[in-house]
């Protein structure tokens, strides 16, 4: 974050604001707690904050501190525009499009609040009045502790940021696996431990928690995985049937895309999970080495995300968007096997 947003960040929030901030749609781990993070901090500033997030969000981020005060768009729609119409001052956090909010996306694009981005995903659009975007960082939840050092307030971290912040890192970094965790990542995780952050009871809180039937569709999940070794690519495919069949919850697939790379020399693993609500096949992208995902899917799947991991979707069915990977795998086969 230069000294300049800096600067007009401190000035922003010297004086009393109704701050509305944003997840994006799905939010998973890193958005949950960047948003409730940001929400514990300003309101110990004496700032008025809601978190107001597109759609729901999984079970195993519901005991965070704070997610109970979540206004869900969808659901408490009255109460959500209330908010947005009524702030002054809007975050977004972990996404740098407008598009990734859904059903929002015109109501804040109607908003005459001063909008603050902080995320780490390539390509930002130019709608916020004060931009922090690095893609280099592990998480928005870094972001946000160093957001939180730039306005010299690290001694004010209390125990919920800090437990808030840790689970964001520690789901966007694969539990401090992937390429972007660096060294300042895990000095900023040594002092949220020495903060409070409960590390244990957190991953225990967000991997150990499995139901029987995530469990099955885990199952069914390995039991579709396609290996195609010339291109050292798995791939996982599941139906709406199979989803209904195990009683699927939102967040009941969270990682299981990266069980590919588990596999000796497999380095491009990917899942196509159909929704028939929405009508598309939503698609998880994830690379080990130089390969980037990101790249594919903006190509190719109308998505986007981190060099290793990404998203994307397709309107075709499982059958024709799958046979259409294999066929666009051919360009790709020197990258994946060099």
């Amino acid at each position: 974050m230069n000294s300049e947003n800096i600067k007009a960040l401190k000035a922003l929030l010297s004086v009393p604001q109704k701050i509305v901030i944003v997840p994006h749609k799905n939010p998973d781990g890193d958005a949950i707690g960047s948003t409730l993070a940001l929400k514990h901090y300003l309101e110990s500033k004496g700032q008025q904050a809601v978190v107001v997030a597109p759609n729901d969000f999984p079970k195993f981020l519901k005991w965070m501190p704070g997610a109970n005060s979540i206004l869900n768009f969808e659901r408490d729609n009255g109460a959500a525009k209330k908010a947005v119409n009524e702030a002054s001052v809007i975050f977004t956090l972990d996404f740098n499009h407008l598009g990734r909010i859904g059903q929002m996306q015109p109501f804040l694009e109607e908003s005459n609040a001063t909008f603050v981005m902080v995320d780490h995903h390539q390509a930002p659009a130019d709608y916020a009045n004060i931009m922090y975007s690095d893609v280099a960082m592990s998480s928005t939840c870094e972001m946000v502790y160093n957001v939180i050092e730039f306005l010299d307030d690290l001694n004010t971290i209390s125990e919920d940021i800090a437990n808030c912040l840790y689970t964001g890192i520690m789901t966007d970094t694969g539990s401090f696996k992937f390429r972007a965790t660096t060294s300042r990542t895990h000095r900023v995780i040594a002092d949220l431990i020495e903060k409070g952050a409960k590390n244990t009871e957190i991953h225990h809180n967000i991997y150990d928690t499995n139901s029987p039937s995530r469990l099955h569709l885990l199952g069914c999940a390995l039991k579709n995985m396609v290996i195609l070794e010339e291109y050292n690519t798995a791939y996982i495919t599941l139906s709406q049937e199979e989803l209904d069949t195990y009683n699927y919850k939102k967040g009941d697939t969270e990682g299981f895309v990266n069980y590919g790379l588990t596999l000796d020399g497999i380095r491009f693993a990917v899942i196509f999970i159909e929704n028939k609500e929405e009508g598309i096949l939503k698609i998880s992208f994830r690379s080990v080495g130089d390969f980037s995902v990101n790249q594919f899917a903006r190509n190719h799947f109308e998505g986007g995300g981190h060099d290793n991991a990404a998203g994307g979707k397709s309107d075709l069915s499982i059958e024709e968007t799958t046979k259409r990977f294999k066929k666009i795998l051919i360009d790709y086969k020197a990258q994946l096997t060099s």
